[in-house]
Formats: C-alpha cells, structure tokens, sequence
C-alpha cells in the first residue's frame, strides 16, 4: 500500500473530518437554497466535532473514571468531549434561529432562494427610491 496509503488509513478520523468539512463548503457554495445551506453549515459543524473528538483520543485510552485499583490506566482526555458537547447545544441553537429566520424570510417573500430574495430585495429598494423621487 505504500506510505502514504499506510498515513491515510492510519489517520482516518481526520481524512474524514477534511471530506466532510468539503462536502459542506460545497454545499454552501453550490446551492442558493437556504434549507441546502443550513444543512452545509451542520455537516462542516460535524466534521468540527469529528476532527476534536478524534485529536482527543488516546490509543489505548479508557474513560476518564479513576479506577484506584488500577492505577497504571491511560485516559483519554476529557476536555475536547466536553468542549464538543458545548458545541453541539450551541449548534443546534444556531440552526434553530437559522431555520426560523429562512420561515420569516419565506412569508416574506415567498421562497427560500437566496438569489430571488436577492434579487427581489433590489427590486423593492428600486421601487421604493422611485417612488419617493417622484412624490
């Protein structure tokens, strides 16, 4: 397999964690869909979760729990878990006002494609200096 196969396969969490961080700027980049967009942002947010959780780990590591009739334990170290839990409230709170703002925009004006309120955006300002140049 060579060296380089042997340092993909031997590193995967963070393989992973850089696909999935592509696969979300592809999103976000690809599709004007507000929803599509959303969605991006949460899988880069997972790779995140992926790639702390994984530079967290100790080969060989068990659960932070002291054990005193085994004192010779590795652990694994706990902060990244816990930072990446933090995250994870944090992220779900982002996407609920995500969500609820796309549903405020959608009344208003009709869809959730960001180049048609864009574009409808400008429309409204033209309007509006129209019509205030003209009275």
């Amino acid at each position: 397999m060579g060296e380089f196969g042997s340092r993909i396969v031997q590193n995967y969490p963070y393989v992973f964690a850089l696909a999935l961080f592509a696969i979300g700027v592809y999103t976000i980049l690809t599709h004007s869909n507000l929803f599509k967009k959303v969605i991006g942002i949460n899988i880069m947010e997972g790779s995140i979760y992926v790639l702390f959780i994984a530079a967290g780990n100790v080969k060989g590591g068990v659960a932070p729990v002291l054990d005193l009739g085994n004192p010779d334990l590795v652990y694994v170290h706990p902060l990244p878990q816990a930072l990446m839990l933090t995250g994870i409230v944090v992220s779900v709170s982002v996407t609920a006002l995500s969500l609820a703002l796309i549903t405020k925009l959608y009344r208003s004006y009709g869809t959730v494609d960001a180049r048609e309120i864009a574009r409808l955006t400008r429309e409204r300002k033209e309007v509006g200096i129209d019509a205030t140049s003209n009275s």
